[in-house]
This record gives structure tokens, C-alpha cells and sequence, in this order.
């Protein structure tokens, strides 16, 4: 069996997708995801350049020889380009073995150890009362647990506030915008919305916050203390993480349990956090970090420290990456929970797929493969549009992390 041809597929049905169709002389093919959030046409280049050239002609069978050809064979190894090209090779080859072995492809990587994957949404809001709303409107559809964001008076265009409410896409604009911040007003304000929510709907349901690396570890740390009153399922990505030992900061003082990883690309960005037992999740993600072969090992490294998986599903990532992955979540032991930002019905009809939402839960489907297609008729009606995301500054004008 030989790998015939490779083409790069780039749709923009509302957002940009970076897509490789892998085909092959027994007439199967296969389909991954190697979206970079505003940064798309890097992956597209690196694939069409240097990785669809060497592709030609390999036996698409050997997954690990493969993935390790492109990691290890590059010399210039890991970072955010070169690891989305490896996971859309990675997750093709993938779809490839279970429609040969004629199984979804959950029970090509061991079977099931649950029946549905949870999943969490994204209530955002401008205010406190608006996002008290909208976590409403999650509980009426059936979530179990439901991210929260707030804007801060006085903060213009805070992270997590997004146009519509079930589409949240921050890519924004040709070139990028302009966000504030003021940690201090955050930290005044945030807590407030979580008592809100509590005292409007109880404790029945998960709730999350996300940080956005805007906070420093102390801050981070007195963060997650206020808010250990409302037992948040997760505190995530509270502190950049370049430096691993930050995190120990925030751990000597909250007991709010700690998620981060969507932006890592290897073992080696966790390594530590796990170890040292500094985190309760991993929010790497099958696109980000090198396809499923990689995020195994992650997994299975998580594993020994009773940290859990719980990946990255923002609208950044396409139906491929999030199908792919709910074969993944439903098959690893050490699930913990799944994001889950819905496409667009424009993004739906490229990508049809199988996985279905119901009850909080969302399940892969029984299709052999990861079970998501591209119809590239479709795709071709959206063509590639440039699309950043913001920056933000502190009020003095300072850059800060978005």
C-alpha cells in the first residue's frame, strides 16, 4: 500500500482551515487538520513545501515510522508550524488504518472506556447579568458544565467576549485589533460573577474560567483563592507557562484545581507540570501537538500523576481535529472533560461529520475512520480570507498577553 498524492485544502467558511487530504492506490483516503489560528498559510506552506513532497510513495500503514521521519528526520524540531503539520499527516494516516481496518477509529486505539464524552460551553457575556444569562441558556441546553466569561468595567474588549453566542470566533480583522486590560479590575470583578452564578443556579453544574496567561503567579494564586468558594471544575491557563516552575507558586496557595496546554506542542512543554504534579489537566490538543500518536504519550504520562485529559475545542481547530478527538477522549482512561465551541452551519457543510451532541455529552459516531469528511466543492465556495487575532495592552500602553 503507497500514498499516492497529498493535497492542501483552505476553506474560510467563516474562519480559516488548513486541511490535507491524503490518498492512496487502494482508492482510500484520509483527512487531517493542520489549522494554525491566524497564522494558517505558514502550515500551508510547510506542508505543500516540505512534508507532501516526501509523503509520495511511503506506506501510509506505518504511522509511528512516519511520525517519527517528520519529527525526528527535520532537525528543526517541535513549535506551533511544524507540530500542525505533523498532526494533519498524523490524523490522515489514522483515518486511513481504521477505514482499512473497517472500525471507528476509537476501537482501532483500544476501545471505549466510556460511553459519551462531556463537554463544556462558553457562556460569555459584556456584564455580569449578561453572562448569568447566558450560563442559563447552556443549563436549558443540557450542559453539565459551562465555561464563564465576563467583560470588566472599564476594560474595553476583554478576552472571551466574542461576537454571537454559540460562534465565538477572536479572529477578527486583516490586521489585528486592540484589547485592554487592568489585572486589578479583573480580580475585583471576577469573583463577583461567580458567586452570581452560584447563587442563581446552584452548585449542580461544573463551571471553568479561563485566565488567558493575563495573570503573574502570584496573581494567578490569589485569583484561585477567591474563588475556591464557588469550586470551579478548572482554573485555566492562569499564568504563562514557558516558565513550568511558575505554576508552583499558584499551587502553594489555592487549592482551584489548574488546567493548561493549548498552546503546547510536545511532552517537553508539560513535561515538568506533570511530574511535579502542579497541574490537574492537559488541554493539548490532537492538532497542536503532533496528531494522536503524540497525544497518547502525553496521556499516558498524565496518567502516572492522576492528571487528566481535558482538550483544547475552541472554533480554532476544524470538525476534523474535533472528531478525531472524541474517538481519542472516548477511548483514553484519564479523561477529564472536552471543550466544545460549535461551528458555524456554513463550517458543518464543508465538514460533514458523524459526532452528534445530546445531554451534555458528545459522541464520535460509529463511521469507520474519525468519521469527518471535506466536501471540497463546498470548501472551494469559501475562499482563504486573512483573519488576526487581537493583541492587548494595559492602560498605560504596555503589551500584554492575549
Amino acid at each position: 500500500m503507497k500514498i499516492t498524492a497529498a493535497k492542501v485544502i483552505v476553506t474560510c467558511p467563516g474562519r480559516n482551515f488548513v486541511t490535507l487530504k491524503i490518498e492512496t492506490d487502494q482508492g482510500v483516503y484520509g483527512i487531517g487538520d493542520g489549522t494554525l489560528n491566524g497564522r494558517e498559510l505558514s502550515v500551508v506552506a510547510y506542508l505543500q513545501e516540505h512534508v507532501v513532497p516526501c509523503l509520495i510513495g511511503m506506506d501510509p500503514r506505518r504511522i509511528e515510522d512516519i511520525w517519527q521521519y517528520l519529527y525526528r528526520g527535520a532537525y528543526w524540531r517541535r513549535g506551533p508550524v511544524t507540530m500542525r503539520a505533523i498532526a494533519a499527516v498524523d490524523v490522515a494516516l489514522w483515518d486511513i488504518k481504521a477505514k482499512m481496518a473497517n472500525m471507528p477509529l476509537y476501537d482501532l486505539l483500544g476501545g471505549k472506556s466510556r460511553e459519551g464524552v462531556m463537554v463544556y460551553g462558553h457562556a460569555n457575556g459584556t456584564d455580569i447579568a449578561e453572562t448569568v444569562d447566558a450560563v442559563g441558556h447552556y443549563i436549558d441546553m443540557g450542559y453539565k458544565a459551562i465555561r464563564a466569561q465576563t467583560g470588566i468595567p472599564g476594560v474595553e474588549g476583554v478576552y472571551g467576549v466574542g461576537r454571537g453566542k454559540l460562534y465565538y470566533e477572536p479572529a477578527d480583522a486583516a490586521l489585528p485589533s486592540l484589547m485592554g486590560w487592568d489585572t486589578r479590575k479583573a480580580l475585583n470583578y471576577i469573583p463577583k460573577l461567580f458567586e452570581k452564578i452560584r447563587d442563581t443556579y446552584g452548585f449542580d453544574r461544573h463551571l471553568l474560567h479561563d485566565g488567558h496567561h493575563r495573570y503573574t503567579p502570584l496573581e494567578a494564586a490569589n485569583l484561585g483563592r477567591l474563588l475556591e468558594p464557588y469550586q470551579l471544575f478548572w482554573l485555566e491557563d492562569c499564568t504563562p507557562a514557558e516558565n513550568q516552575e511558575a505554576f508552583k507558586l499558584v499551587r502553594q496557595h489555592t487549592t482551584t484545581p489548574l488546567a493548561v496546554g493549548e498552546i503546547f506542542n510536545t511532552i517537553w512543554d508539560v513535561k515538568d507540570l506533570i511530574q511535579n504534579q502542579l497541574i490537574d489537566y492537559i488541554r493539548m490538543t490532537i492538532v497542536g501537538s503532533g496528531g494522536v500518536t503524540h497525544l497518547r504519550r502525553v496521556a499516558d504520562l498524565a496518567s502516572l500523576y492522576q492528571v487528566r485529559t481535558g482538550c483544547h475545542g475552541a472554533t480554532d481547530l476544524s470538525p476534523v481535529t474535533m472528531g478525531t478527538a472524541l474517538h481519542f477522549d472516548t477511548w483514553v482512561p484519564n479523561f477529564g472533560i472536552q471543550e466544545y465551541m460549535r461551528h458555524t452551519p456554513e463550517t458543518d457543510a464543508v465538514f460533514p461529520h458523524t459526532y452528534f451532541f445530546e445531554d451534555g455529552l458528545l459522541y464520535p459516531g460509529d463511521s469507520v475512520g474519525h468519521g469527518v469528511d471535506i466536501d471540497e466543492a463546498e470548501a472551494a465556495k469559501y475562499p482563504y480570507k486573512p483573519a488576526y487575532l487581537p493583541v492587548a495592552r494595559l492602560e498605560d500602553g504596555t503589551m500584554w498577553n492575549w
